[in-house]
């Protein structure tokens, strides 16, 4: 047994492989891993990391390495090595972990490296920070963003959660910590296949198979600071996303499509045309007819756009559901031709028409990844295929039964559907493709066309980038972090909350917009609710979606049937968005004790302040305006 040092000017890095505790320090403040590595078996075993049988460490010329090889695992043949280094420029911490001699789905997953020990010990929870917060806190990407004080439990609220990056758990491959006046950014460098434990106020990363192997080097980075807070731990995130060259901000993004900045200011108009639901979906009531089959004419949503045009409304980006043949979520990826009784392919025409002489954006909901059973083109081989060759079968929404299309299909038929579009007249300006920026990456094991997790993620972006390249607006549902390179809009970024489905449901922790202190100039995030409504999908019950749109510098959505007064409000906050949409969200804090007056400053130091009882707001350009 052996303890071996790297030692950097700000961080030293201590290690024993064999009691597998790494240490770091900095600023005085240590942070200890000490829960043992463990391998979980396919078989239904967990074995934890033997003693290794050999553990170096030497310099690589540009770290301090130490390096630990473990063998001996109960009849296994496998062989696990691992690196924990300190890059000398940099002194970020990488932690590796290579696995060799595997059979193809002997593993389910690898605990590795250990979380750190994090307690309320650490950190006087009762004592409060100058920005009001405890001193001592978890930071989690999930969804916008959440920040947990020490001393309480990080519980996983939802059935449907299972810490999985780039879905709900995780929008971005990053969690932070914060002790006292230290803390760390944590990266999962290679994201596409992990989920993160969270094991009282530990967060553990577990590194799943890539279609049956660990095939490659799973990598995490370390980025300790001292003076550390939520809004370093973004930044510090920004950082790496830049460095890694993966940031593409909404200027780029213009340049490339210059369509997208018809989209500075808009409010968001989401409405539906027909519904016809399944007698196998979750949705059919039996009793009531009205509920399974109704439509809306084409013409008549026309009508009411005109309407909001006569109010003033000037500029709007329009979200239509259910234009399909069988309306809302049937029939994919197969639904034309739209709606014969809506109006069929001249009425879909016309309303497009009657959005672009009005100047706002016609836009649709689409979507490849739910395969329905009664889709003319449906063929179960290309189905998402598990690897004991099944496949998943669900009928919940309204189109009943149906598998997921491989995404190695998903391409073709955006290509095929958008040229039908062309040949029929209908000019699609926008396009929202359904789930692709918020359900969990597919794996495929068909024999014809297996796909990776990281490999369905650039399909999914294939698909966007050819109606991008096509002077398309693209959107998607929430904003995954592999996915938001190729989009310019979300359907929403709210909050994770202790029930998705409950409108009245309260907040997980402290929520806080993490998401948009990395990303609020590379995406809109427009918001649901108007003012003093509370509560919402993802906002907490004692909130509104529109006090956030204020503070965020966000549009927000307008009904298609609203009133001049709400228009009004609404219009006032997308006004707002379009001073900010291009900046950098620099902080947000909290400005009263209770939370509930915060803070946000922008790139030009200009800021805004919201009290979330009151919704009063508060900005420092309308100041500056006055003082002019």
């Amino acid at each position: 047994m052996a303890v071996f040092m790297a030692k950097g000017n700000k961080v030293t890095l201590t290690g024993d492989p064999t009691a597998h505790i790494y240490c770091v320090e900095i600023g005085g403040s240590v942070w200890r891993m000490n829960d043992k590595p463990y391998v979980q078996f396919a078989d239904g075993k967990r074995e934890e990391f033997p003693a290794p049988v050999s553990e170096t460490c030497y310099d690589t010329g540009t770290s301090q390495s130490i390096q630990a090889v473990y063998t001996g695992f109960a009849n296994r043949n496998i062989t696990l090595r691992t690196r924990v280094e300190l890059e000398q420029f940099s002194e970020d911490i990488f932690v590796t972990l290579l696995v060799e001699g595997e059979q193809k789905g002997e593993i389910s997953y690898i605990s590795f490296p250990a979380p750190f020990t994090f307690g309320a010990a650490y950190g006087d929870c009762g004592e409060l920070t100058a920005d009001n917060l405890p001193r001592s806190y978890t930071v989690l990407p999930r969804m916008q963003g959440v920040l947990i004080p020490a001393g309480q439990p990080i519980d996983i609220k939802d059935g449907m959660a299972d810490g999985q990056i780039f879905q709900r758990d995780g929008y971005m491959p990053m969690f932070g910590q914060v002790r006292e006046n230290t803390g760390y950014l944590a990266v999962y460098d290679t994201p596409f296949d992990v989920r993160y434990e969270l094991r009282g106020e530990k967060v553990a990363a577990l590194w799943d198979t890539s279609l049956g192997y660990m095939t490659y080097p799973r990598r995490m980075l370390f980025r300790f600071m001292e003076n550390c807070d939520y809004n370093e731990i973004a930044h510090a995130y920004r950082t790496y996303v830049e460095q890694k060259g993966l940031l593409v901000t909404l200027k780029e993004k213009i340049a490339q499509n210059p369509n997208v900045a018809k989209l500075i200011g808009c409010p968001v108009i989401h409405s539906d045309i027909a519904k016809m639901i399944s007698k196998d979906s979750e949705y059919y009531r039996p009793d009531d007819p009205e509920h399974n089959d109704w439509y809306v004419p084409f013409e008549t949503r026309a009508l009411q756009l005109e309407r909001l045009h006569e109010m003033g409304l000037t500029k709007a980006y329009t979200h239509f559901d259910g234009w399909g043949l069988h309306g809302y979520d049937n029939l994919h990826p197969d639904p034309f031709p739209p709606h014969q009784k809506a109006g069929g392919f001249e009425g879909m025409a016309k309303l497009a028409d009657t959005c672009e002489r009005l100047g706002y954006i016609f836009g649709i909901h689409d979507q490849y990844r739910d395969f329905y059973f009664d889709a003319p083109t449906f063929d179960i081989e290309k189905a998402v295929t598990a690897a004991d060759g099944s496949h998943t079968e669900i009928a919940f929404w309204e189109g009943g039964k149906q598998t997921f299309l491989c995404s190695a299909f998903q391409p073709a038929y955006v290509r095929r559907n958008y040229r039908i579009f062309e040949q029929q007249g209908v000019k699609i300006q926008a396009s929202y493709l359904d789930v692709f920026s918020i359900v969990e990456l597919d794996e495929c094991f068909h024999p014809e066309h297996p796909v990776t997790r990281q490999q369905c993620a650039a399909n999914r972006r294939e698909c966007l980038d050819y109606l991008d390249s096509k002077g398309i607006i693209v959107s998607s549902e929430e904003p995954m972090d592999c996915i938001l390179p190729s989009m310019a809009l979300c359907h929403h970024a709210p909050f994770y909350t202790t029930s998705f489905f409950d409108n009245m449901s309260h907040a997980v922790g402290i929520p806080i917009p993490l998401f948009e202190l990395v990303y609020h100039d590379c995406i809109i995030v427009p918001w649901i609710g108007d003012k003093y409504s509370r509560g919402g999908f993802g906002i907490p019950d004692t909130d509104s979606g529109y006090a956030y749109a204020c503070l965020y510098g966000d549009p927000a959505y307008l009904p298609i049937d609203a009133k001049k007064e709400q228009m009004d409000r609404i219009m006032e906050v997308c006004k707002v968005s379009e001073r900010y949409v291009f900046q950098q969200m620099k902080k947000h804090e909290f400005v009263t004790s209770d939370l509930r007056t915060q803070r946000t400053t922008f790139e030009d130091g200009t800021w805004i302040e919201v009290n979330f009882d009151t919704e009063e707001v508060t900005r420092s350009i309308e100041e500056e305006t006055q003082k002019k």
